[in-house]
């Protein structure tokens, strides 16, 4: 499995997004409004960063990699 270099502050945002997701895929979510806004900006923030201009970040399984990190972390996290 290749290894990416990503950039902190990407692996938090694509975080930030699984975490915004689940809230509001949850059964009967509060404040949806937000969260759909915050999901929007995060998307945002993690298709325009500036790794993906870089070579590593033009392999198309760089983002499933990335997605798979965000998701171990979590998991790594919650088991700590």
């Amino acid at each position: 499995m290749e290894s990416f270099p990503f950039p902190d502050d990407l692996v938090r945002a694509q975080q930030a997004w699984h975490a915004a997701y689940r809230e509001l895929a949850a059964p009967r979510p509060r404040h949806t409004t937000v969260l759909r806004r915050r999901l929007l900006a995060l998307s945002v923030r993690v298709q325009w960063h500036p790794f993906w201009a870089t070579p590593a970040g033009r392999v198309p399984a760089a983002r499933v990699e990335l997605r798979r990190i965000a998701r171990q972390e979590r998991r790594r996290v919650r088991s700590a």
